[in-house]
């Protein structure tokens, strides 16, 4: 029935063509960090479009720090706590008023929700562009069919929707500015804690976020540490192990098996100072998460260990980075299916050796 309703609006509901050079633009993607980061392609394929317009970002509290300094960016709405701001009959409401008082010319959502396409078509907004999976899109007078079933990567599938208005979104790719006031932040912090020269960055956290808990995306502990034990002595290389909040006794459980120098950051550092600790780094080592692709897209040299998740939708979205993945059968919807029931790194996932060699190759050490 539900189906149905949606066909129905998509069939009620008129689209028409992209209109030229709008003045103001909101870009509705409010959660989470790794999806964001992933966005900020298409963010720099609008840029490029429109260098006139100004572009404001509907964003999470959780995932703007990632992007509110953005320099393609000139603003951004807090959407506040939740991962999808209108869950709820008041969420609804005051999404709708943030977007009225934009009083913008196009809206662009990269959100798969039937109710973020209610509130963007009661925004008022006059031209507004967005995914329709199953459906769910009747809001929007651009639509961009997206089918779940069908593997590809999600910021290809964010980048359709500015195909869709006409842009030329050649060579964009996910991206993060660093700054130098950053730079000089870390490498002071760096400095202090006893690490000066070469150093490797992992972050044995991700798979939580105010959307989904998924702790299987965590390569374990004793094996990332074993990882990254092998790949610093041959760099000759320090190791810096990262965490969030509450991420205390996860990154313990790594940095207590590592050699050599090593240091801890655990929620002491900002977005942009992770940025640009990733950046200078020998390498950056993490699971499918949102600091991994934000490392990618600072420009660091980043290898992601992907488990329960499939590359193909999920690994980082910039040049020069690594997806290290033993193929396994995995739910075709993606993670939104969740992870399988009697999901074991020990037999389905990537093993240290295989990564090792994986890496040296890409190194161009063998």
């Amino acid at each position: 029935m539900i189906q149905a309703l949606f066909s129905l609006l998509s069939h009620i509901l008129p689209t028409r063509p992209a209109v030229r050079d709008p003045r103001r633009i909101v870009l509705i993607l409010p959660c989470c960090i790794g999806d964001v980061v992933l966005a900020t392609a298409a963010l720099q394929a609008l840029r490029r479009a429109y260098p006139q317009a100004t572009i404001i970002w509907a964003v999470g509290g959780w995932s703007k720090p990632a992007i509110e300094q953005h320099n393609l960016l000139d603003g951004v709405i807090d959407t506040g706590a939740d991962a999808l701001p209108v869950k709820s009959v008041g969420g609804m409401v005051r999404f709708i008023r943030q977007l009225r008082a934009g009083k913008f010319d196009l809206a662009v959502s990269l959100v798969r929700s039937p109710l973020m396409s209610v509130a963007v078509l009661l925004s008022g907004i006059p031209q507004r562009a967005g995914l329709d999976s199953g459906g769910r899109g009747f809001g929007y007078t651009i639509r961009t069919k997206v089918d779940a079933n069908v593997p590809r990567h999600e910021a290809e599938i964010y980048l359709d929707v500015a195909r869709a208005l006409g842009i030329d979104t050649t060579d964009c790719y996910a991206n993060v500015p660093v700054t130098q006031a950053d730079q000089d932040a870390v490498r002071a912090k760096l400095r202090s804690h006893g690490i000066d020269g070469a150093y490797l960055v992992v972050n044995p956290a991700g798979g939580r976020n105010p959307g989904m808990v998924m702790d299987a995306k965590r390569y374990p502990p004793e094996q990332l540490a074993e990882l990254a034990n092998r790949l610093a002595a041959s760099l000759s290389a320090g190791i810096v192990v990262i965490g969030g909040r509450g991420d205390e006794m996860l990154v313990a459980g790594v940095k207590d098996r590592l050699e050599g120098r090593t240091a801890a950051f655990v929620g002491d550092l900002s977005f942009g100072e992770i940025a640009a600790l990733a950046r200078d780094a020998r390498l950056y080592l993490g699971s499918d998460t949102g600091l991994t692709h934000l490392a990618a897209a600072a420009g660091a040299k980043t290898i992601m260990i992907l488990g329960p998740s499939d590359p193909l939708r999920y690994a980082p979205f910039a040049a020069d980075a690594l997806a290290l993945w033993k193929p396994t059968t995995i739910p075709r919807g993606g993670v939104a299916a969740g992870a399988p029931a009697d999901w074991n790194w020990a037999r389905d996932g990537i093993s240290v050796e295989e990564a090792e060699a994986r890496i040296r190759v890409w190194l161009g050490e063998s």
